[in-house]
């Protein structure tokens, strides 16, 4: 019977970096497939709203299977924001950052060859980044006709620090945490509101991995230079301005949440009242006074 010990990474980083890789492709499978399904039947099979769902799925399932060894950020600018949090040492920032991208690119390549045959069919055989035929945006995100770049980039700054913001407050015990069983499918249902809400623009790339992987793809499968050219050079902003996003959110948060926080214990404080907690009270009331009728009658 063979030892599962002969075939452990005795390597910490690389064992994550593995992780990286993996849940990041994960991630890449199940949005890519969605997006390729939806444009390439016409959204005949399946509409927006499934990209989204997927996505969302995407998320949590590559969080469950990453979580427990990399951390699951499956994403540079995370990766970043969590060094400066001192919650990833900096060594480690290259090698999480590049397993990311690689991980992307290994699942563009997997839903490209898995739609192979509907994107040859959909376009004619001519791979192009415009027109009604295009689609290199099942890949990559690329902008409306309408934004200018300025407003690509504001875009996904708002976007991404949407996204540092809600997930940042997660584990933090002296606010309200999340259960550790619950982080993957509310980091999932974090993703799904602010794609469902801020994708019209520019795509929501959320990720630099996300985009340039997938985009370093199509350069590779036969759209050529014009991915990286097009829409003014576009291909920077989804690289860029998701790590100026990361960055404000995790400032946001330090500021308005994080450096004020009470470091005493709870106990020491004025007690703060919430709805859940008045109702919950006067449940154990209820309860108490009942158990007195129940002893003296």
């Amino acid at each position: 019977m063979l030892n599962p010990r002969l075939l452990r990474v005795r390597s910490a980083l690389i064992r994550q970096c593995m992780a990286e890789f993996l849940g990041t492709l994960v991630l890449m499978l199940f949005g890519l497939s969605a997006a390729a399904q939806v444009k390439t039947s016409r959204e005949t099979k399946g509409q927006t709203l499934s990209i989204h769902l997927s996505w969302a799925v995407g998320v949590m399932t590559a969080t469950f299977l990453t979580k427990g060894i990399s951390g699951a950020h499956l994403n540079p600018a995370v990766s970043l924001c969590f060094c400066i949090l001192g919650k990833l040492r900096w060594g480690q920032l290259l090698p999480y950052c590049l397993s990311q991208i690689f991980g992307a690119y290994v699942g563009a390549a997997l839903v490209y060859a898995l739609y192979y045959d509907a994107i040859m069919d959909f376009s004619g055989g001519v791979l192009t980044v415009y027109g009604p035929n295009e689609t290199a945006s099942i890949f990559a995100t690329y902008p409306s006709e309408y934004l200018p770049t300025g407003g690509g980039f504001l875009d996904q700054v708002v976007g991404t620090g949407t996204l540092l913001l809600c997930i940042l407050s997660l584990t933090e015990k002296r606010n309200t945490p999340a259960p550790p069983d619950l982080i993957a499918p509310i980091a999932a249902g974090i993703v799904l509101g602010i794609i469902m809400s801020m994708s019209a623009n520019c795509g929501a790339a959320l990720n630099p991995a996300r985009d340039l992987g997938p985009r370093l793809l199509t350069l590779t499968a036969g759209w050529g230079t014009e991915v990286f050219t097009c829409y003014n050079y576009w291909f920077w902003v989804p690289i860029v301005a998701p790590i100026t996003g990361a960055l404000s959110g995790t400032f946001l948060y330090l500021f308005f949440i994080e450096w004020q926080l009470p470091d005493e214990s709870l106990e020491s404080l004025p007690k703060i009242y919430s709805i859940s907690g008045s109702i919950k009270e006067s449940t154990t009331m209820w309860e108490k006074q009942d158990a007195l009728k129940s002893t003296y009658f």
